[in-house]
């Protein structure tokens, strides 16, 4: 079997940031990268359950909403893939920065209702939080290293 285009990347080198790749589809997947891969830290479930909620529905809500197609955890616990139509990285740049604060003043989780959520005890808005406002930092600085 063909190795999917993220296996290919060597996860030793990866360092926290933002990541582009688009497919033939002109879908573009955006690798979220919080933490750097293999260094034993990583985001916690009840973190990474609580962010994917948070941007999520905020991502959904923005003037982007149409240009999004998917939002969910990296497996690895070391990030995010979000799937866009029609935006470049620029403007996912921009969105995040904007969206990232907007998650982070949310006093509650959305749909962590146990009728709303498959795992709605697996909830940590305090620590997605943190980990939110570590990301904006590497986001920014990147953004300020050109």
């Amino acid at each position: 079997m063909e190795k999917i285009p993220s296996f290919l990347k060597n996860h030793d080198k990866l360092q926290p940031g933002l990541y582009a790749q688009t497919d033939k589809n002109g879908i573009t997947t955006f690798d979220l990268r919080f933490k750097r891969p293999n260094a034993g830290d990583y985001i916690t479930p009840k973190a990474l359950h609580t962010i994917e909620h948070l941007l999520a529905t905020v991502l959904r809500n923005s003037e982007k909403k149409d240009d999004i197609v998917y939002f969910g955890p990296m497996g690895c616990r070391t990030g995010f893939y979000l799937l866009t139509l029609r935006l470049s990285y620029e403007e996912v740049l921009a969105l995040l920065k904007e969206c990232i604060p907007e998650a982070m003043a949310l006093d509650e989780v959305p749909g962590s209702k146990r009728e709303e959520c498959g795992n709605y005890l697996e909830h940590d808005l305090e620590g997605a939080k943190g980990e939110l406002a570590s990301y904006l930092k590497i986001l920014e600085a990147a953004e300020a290293e050109g």
